[in-house]
């Protein structure tokens, strides 16, 4: 291996080292309470450092996200197995919200926090690129059997309906049901069920 070659080895894995640290405390302790300087002292390396890679807190929650939205990608892939479109979409929105159950810090880093969305330029946000992909994808292939007339409407639709029920979960707004929080996840379920009946044709 030529030094170029270790070297870039080298500042890929201080990367990791960076992220891993600061994706455990922001889960952890919550972005708000951790800075550049408590992550240089989990990793004991100088804030400098991470000032190498990174500009700010802000673009180092954006690296964060990304890594959270790689997991998410990856449990769409493990969970919608179906070969029939409509069993796919079901199962793709099923593995978002769970998600969200099973990771709520995490969903909150990605989808609820403004801070990492400061790190994009204009309307260009790779980091949910695979995971929107796939969902744009599972709609495209069972269009004919929806009440939608636009994939991208359909997509949005599916996206926003999976987003107000993890968030209201996650922000416990959906205690106003007065339900144990096993019972809340039953109705969340149902909830995806009825609205899946309800957009088919």
């Amino acid at each position: 291996m030529g030094i170029t070659d270790r070297k870039e080895r080298e500042k890929q894995e201080m990367r990791k080292l960076i992220i891993n640290a600061a994706m455990e405390m922001f889960v952890k302790e919550g972005f708000d309470r951790t800075s550049i300087r408590n992550i240089a002292d989990k990793i004991e390396y100088s804030p400098a450092t991470i000032y190498l890679y990174y500009k700010d807190k802000d673009e180092l929650l954006y690296e964060v996200q990304g890594q959270a939205f790689l997991e998410l990608y990856n449990a769409f892939v493990r969970d919608v197995t179906a070969t029939d479109p409509m069993e796919r979409l079901e199962q793709l929105l099923h593995s978002y919200v769970n998600f969200g159950f099973e990771h709520p810090d995490l969903y909150d880093l990605m989808f609820i926090l403004r801070s990492p969305m400061n790190a994009v330029n204009d309307n260009d946000w790779p980091n949910c690129d695979e995971a929107y992909g796939f969902l744009a994808d599972t709609m495209d292939k069972c269009m004919d059997q929806l009440r939608y007339e636009n994939a991208q409407i359909g997509a949005l639709s599916i996206w926003a309906l999976g987003h107000g029920l993890i968030s209201l979960f996650i922000r416990e707004r959906i205690k106003v049901m007065e339900l144990p929080d096993d019972q809340i996840r039953n109705v969340i379920a149902a909830t995806v069920n009825e609205h899946l009946r309800l957009i088919k044709k």
